[in-house]
């Protein structure tokens, strides 16, 4: 179970996410990783903060069940590795409905390294009008 610091809790924050994050994704997961500022109602502090979307694609509720459970074992895991203020939606494909838990954490580690990447990338571009 996540604990509670480390929980995106309302479809703004999802929404947040999505469209403001970076997307990458693997065989089995997509993740959207955003790392910007926090703000509002976003701006709670003690994260990494993770929320997860596993839709009737992955399988019945006893597949998504345990890919959800699966995928909260693996975020708990990366919350020390991230900083406080990222926030990541893992979005379960159906591919990972099949997946075992050891290619699930392979997937989801490789989609993080490739977000961490495009994050460096886009703090080494400079900004419009920054000088």
């Amino acid at each position: 179970m996540l604990p509670a610091k480390h929980k995106l809790t309302s479809s703004r924050q999802f929404r947040h996410t999505i469209s403001l994050g970076w997307r990458v994704g693997s065989r089995t997961v997509v993740l959207h990783v955003w790392e910007g500022e926090p703000s509002g109602e976003i701006a709670r502090v003690g994260g990494p903060r993770f929320g997860l979307v596993v839709s009737k694609a992955v399988g019945n509720a006893v597949a998504r069940h345990r890919v959800s459970r699966r995928l909260r074992h693996i975020c708990l895991n990366l919350a020390a590795e991230m900083n406080p203020r990222t926030q990541v939606v893992v979005r379960a494909l159906p591919a990972a409905g099949e997946a075992s838990s050891e290619v699930l954490e392979r997937d989801i580690r490789k989609a993080w390294k490739k977000a961490a990447r495009k994050a460096q990338e886009a703090r080494e571009i400079p900004q419009p009008g920054a000088r």
